[in-house]
Order: C-alpha cells, then structure tokens, then sequence
C-alpha cells in the first residue's frame, strides 16, 4: 500500500477521535490501528514515522509514536 494512503488512513482515524479529549483521541487512534490493520502496514506506518511522518495530523502522529515506541506496534494483535 502507498505511503499516502497509509497517511490517509491513519488521518482519518484520527480525526474520527478528534471530537474527544486529545488524550482519548490519540489513545483511540492507536488501538483502531493496532487492533485492525495488518502488522506490515502498522510496520509500513511505523517506518514512515520515523522518516519524518510527513503529512500526518497531530492526533495521527502521536498514535503512531505510541506504536512505534511500544514493541507492540509491529507485533501481530492478539485474537479477538
């Protein structure tokens, strides 16, 4: 998947939690992404971040820095 529709997707997301403290935003971001995309996109996101995260909104940046510094980001999710 290209970099810009991952950017897209996590914005998205993101701004889906926006209405809510930034807290419960960014916190929400962060389990949407770890529970419902593939590893290797969350990797792909993850890897994007720390080339700079161009293009990605507040709330996005700060769910994905949460991934990419838990292990946890590029793990699979556990089964619901």
């Amino acid at each position: 998947m290209s970099r810009d529709k991952l950017v897209y997707m996590a914005n998205q997301i993101g701004r889906f939690f926006a209405s809510q403290s930034d807290e419960t935003a960014v916190a929400g971001t962060a389990d949407h992404i770890m529970k419902f995309w593939d590893p290797r996109l969350r990797e792909a996101i993850c890897a994007h971040l720390a080339a700079g995260g161009d293009g990605l909104d507040p709330v996005a940046r700060e769910a994905i820095e949460r991934l990419a510094a838990s292990s946890k980001g590029l793990q699979k999710s556990p089964a619901s």
